[in-house]
């Protein structure tokens, strides 16, 4: 018998935990629906990720697009397998070309990496799926070719991204039909798009990296002045990277390596091993402020050291090694707020998604544009909506995360896998830029200290460090809990349950005997299907 045999919400929820043989969990309905297609045609996990993800290119443009990193952990029934499908910085990115910059710019060319989820797609499919490559483009192909109506909490995320993003390279060409954002229930549609789709599909990604698609991209740049170029879109190359792990009451929990920070959840979940938590409910005031403490330490080395493997200037093991995160365990004051001297990340837009099949192939799957529709530069002709990676460098001077060139940035988007044993356990993950590392810690503790199933782990509220003592709580935070918070020493804020990617949205499946439990999150417009 598990630990949450009622499935009773503790918490204020429209939803309920899917029991199902075969589940899709992502932000976008629509796009749950195209990894369904996949399974009922005969496929498996991977099929089904990676026709979800292909379709969420279109249908929540405001959090990815073609022009996106992903990463994946997946479990093959096997082994565990880590990708990096992550760009590097084009080759003309010198520190010397951005001393104009007092600061690493946010949106423009000067922000755009080499995408890589195009690759992700290819180099998953060609290893672990079942169906043909081209098939898993139908669903979304449809989308973009008839236009599917816009999703609400998208529809506003695309009108506050338009404010931003209007005069942008492209991008009210594309996203500005007629003029203005889209509203919920609108239908939107991108014939552009879909023809891109259709020659990713036809060449097996060929034509993005080196072909036609490349060609325009590199054009557009060119154009612009900018330094991306078809031999840096014909350089990019994924790496097959494994997972590091932390193991935690009773668990291990898997994150991809750096340049990613997930190793910033491993890390707090080493310190916290070193606390009492276990001995406190699981939203008492003291069980935050101890996750608090310990995300705040992480995230102080991380902005420190973290950058891409061949640039720190000590290996990721350092960062999980037992002496010394029991070291920094030491620091944690368990009636009084700490300042670490943590950075203060910005928000972002992600989508993940997770999936698992009646084999027992279970996939844990994240692509990102990364600030909300990227660097604003769409492609003409195209529907290449390019990210804004670049902006995860440094202009510090000897930072191992300083800009270069060929480099992979500090990376936010990150996907959790968890493991009990030798098997599976959980594939899981939440999108939203600084919440990530952070929302994966409290994941984690809830499911797998505190026994809550996947759905009340999603609906539970949430914090999130900002930077110093500063920590903003959910609006559905317990008033009590707040002030107790306060009381330690924590500058506490609310932010309004409609913040834009303020919390991240989860999506948790889990293992369940011969079947999965699986939860999505009510901040977005998605769900868990199955059958």
């Amino acid at each position: 018998m598990s630990a949450f045999d009622a499935y009773e919400s503790p918490y204020p929820t429209t939803r309920v935990p899917l029991f199902a043989r075969n589940v899709v969990a992502t932000s976008q309905p629509l796009a749950v629906q195209a990894g369904l297609r996949m399974l009922w045609a005969g496929g498996n996990a991977v099929d089904a990720a990676l026709a979800a993800a292909i379709a969420l290119v279109v249908v929540e443009p405001t959090g990815n697009g073609l022009g996106s990193d992903a990463f994946c952990i997946l479990w093959d029934g096997k082994g565990l397998h880590g990708l990096n499908a992550s760009g590097r910085s084009p080759a003309g990115w010198t520190p010397e070309r951005f001393a104009r910059y007092e600061r690493m710019p946010m949106r423009g060319w000067d922000t755009v990496t080499i995408p890589g989820a195009v690759s992700a797609w290819v180099t998953l499919s060609d290893r672990f799926g079942r169906l043909p490559f081209a098939d898993l483009f139908a669903p979304a192909i449809g989308y973009a070719r008839h236009g599917f109506p816009v999703a609400s909490k998208i529809a506003r995320q695309w009108q506050m991204g338009a404010a931003i993003l209007r005069d942008q390279p492209g991008f009210a060409e594309h996203f500005l039909q007629g003029g203005r954002a889209p509203s919920p229930g609108d239908i939107w549609k991108s014939e552009d798009l879909a023809h891109t789709l259709e020659t990713i599909a036809e060449t097996r990604g060929e034509a993005f990296y080196r072909g036609a698609l490349a060609e325009k991209i590199a054009a557009f740049a060119r154009e612009h002045d900018a330094a991306l170029s078809v031999e840096d879109m014909a350089r990019h190359a994924n790496d097959w990277c494994g997972t590091v792990s932390q193991d935690f009451a009773g668990v291990t929990v898997h994150e991809i390596p750096p340049n990613g920070q997930g190793i910033a959840t491993l890390m707090a979940l080493g310190m916290l091993a070193h606390t009492p938590i276990a001995d406190f409910a699981p939203d008492s005031p003291e069980a935050l402020h101890l996750s608090i403490e310990a995300t705040k330490l992480a995230l102080a080395d991380i902005h420190r050291h973290l950058a891409d493997p061949s640039a720190m200037h000590l290996p990721p093991e350092a960062l999980l090694d037992p002496t010394y995160l029991a070291s920094r365990s030491r620091l944690i004051d368990l009636h009084k707020a700490g300042d670490p001297g943590a950075g203060a990340p910005t928000t972002g837009g992600t989508v993940y998604l997770a999936t698992a099949d009646a084999d027992g192939m279970m996939v844990s799957f994240i692509q990102s544009n990364y600030g909300g529709f990227g660097s604003g530069v769409v492609v003409p002709g195209t529907g290449i909506a390019l990210q804004n990676r670049g902006y995860g460098f440094t202009l510090e001077a000897g930072h191992p995360n300083q800009v270069g060139p060929r480099k992979r940035p500090f990376h936010t988007i990150i996907p959790g896998f968890v493991m009990k044993g030798a098997g599976p356990l959980m594939a899981f993950g939440l999108m939203g830029g600084p919440m990530q590392a952070q929302g994966h810690l409290q994941m984690v503790l809830r499911t797998c200290l505190y026994g809550q199933d996947p759905q009340s782990a999603s609906d539970a509220p949430r914090w999130r460090v900002v930077s110093g003592r500063k920590l903003a709580l959910e609006d559905s935070m317990d008033d009590a809990t707040a002030e107790a918070l306060s009381a330690r020493g924590h500058i506490v804020s609310r932010d309004p349950p409609d913040a834009p990617f303020a919390f991240g949205g989860a999506q948790l499946v889990r293992r369940h005997g011969e079947a999965y439990v699986a939860g999505s999150d009510h901040r977005k417009d998605g769900s868990a299907q199955g059958f």
